[in-house]
């Protein structure tokens, strides 16, 4: 998913407003509103980036979408863009999306299928809701690369995990290892990423690594996370050192959520537009070469939409940034 919006444009870390709160041992992050283009555009809940919190582990984005009614919005319609030094995380929980890059990739993103695109040095790709959804709802996530990594190749996988059930909850473990479901999928960094569905008032207690820091997105339903009750769209981060995390859904219906983590990334990043870099100098140059349309980031063949234009720079310096010293 590209980051169409005006507010695209902000340095990294400039692009939350609302900052997060603090209740008990969790850092509650409170989205915004982000529209995807036009007046009928697709709207996102925005978590990450913010103010009070810049990526969780390797995370760095998170948009939470939908129940969208595609009749009435358009749906998901993103052409060719590029991306640098990050992966893209693709997933959903109800409709389709067509998508295709630069690798050659042609591939349907489907509600419990993993679709992976690593950026690396450079990539581009298109996005398209089906003609067969209805209702799109899902999440799109980006890892940045670390520094070493950030100039591999492009890359795409494509992963179906098997469901674990368990005390009321249904885990689908899309990477790394949780409940004893390990993900096959490469990885740069330390990382966790799971959906949880939890039955009414239904309570898991799960084994994660102490080095990992987390953050539970809900999608639906209530859930408490070491004692605090987060709401749909909220996000709850949780520092390192817990051993395990218990969720329970005080709902009286059934609730949703993703659960992301990872060893702290402690490298800073300067994030702008679709660009994840170290420095000022990183995102201009790859800005020149996406509208010089160099080689650097290949032709999505199959997509009849034009490339989607690079935003104007800010007039200033975009400074790398981290999270607020731990």
């Amino acid at each position: 998913m590209s980051r169409t919006e005006a507010e695209a444009m902000e340095s990294h870390g400039e692009a939350g407003r609302d900052g997060g709160r603090t209740d008990g041992e969790v850092e509650i992050l409170t989205p915004r509103d982000v529209p995807l283009g036009g007046p009928r555009a697709m709207t996102v809940r925005r978590t990450l980036p913010q103010r009070s919190r810049t990526l969780i582990g390797a995370w760095c984005f998170a948009d939470h979408y939908g129940p969208d009614d595609v009749a009435r919005t358009g749906g998901m319609r993103v052409p060719p863009h590029p991306h640098t030094g990050l992966q893209t995380v693709s997933w959903l929980f109800s409709g389709e999306i067509e998508h295709r890059d630069s690798l050659g990739s042609h591939a349907l993103v489907r509600p419990g299928e993993l679709n992976l695109m690593t950026g690396g040095h450079g990539i581009s790709h298109s996005e398209f809701s089906t003609e067969r959804t209805s209702v799109l709802h899902g999440v799109q996530l980006w890892v940045a690369l670390p520094d070493e990594h950030r100039h591999t190749a492009r890359d795409f996988r494509h992963y179906v995990p098997e469901p674990v059930r368990t005390d009321g909850a249904e885990i689908r473990v899309f990477l790394g290892a949780l409940a004893g479901s390990v993900s096959p999928v490469p990885a740069f960094t330390p990382l966790l990423g799971a959906e949880i569905a939890l039955a009414p008032h239904a309570s898991v207690t799960l084994a994660v690594d102490p080095a990992f820091e987390h953050g539970l997105l809900v999608d639906h339903g209530d859930v408490r996370l070491a004692g605090t009750v987060l709401r749909p769209a909220q996000l709850g981060y949780v520092r390192p050192g817990r051993r395990t995390l218990t969720l329970r859904n005080e709902s009286s219906g059934p609730a949703r959520t993703v659960l992301l983590g990872g060893t702290p990334f402690e490298e800073e990043i300067v994030m702008w537009w679709n660009f994840v870099g170290r420095s000022h100098d990183d995102i201009v140059l790859a800005r020149r070469e996406w509208e010089d349309a160099s080689d650097r980031f290949g032709a999505v063949e199959g997509c009849v939409a034009d490339r989607l234009p690079a935003p104007a720079l800010p007039n200033a310096t975009i400074r790398p940034r981290g999270n607020p010293p731990r």
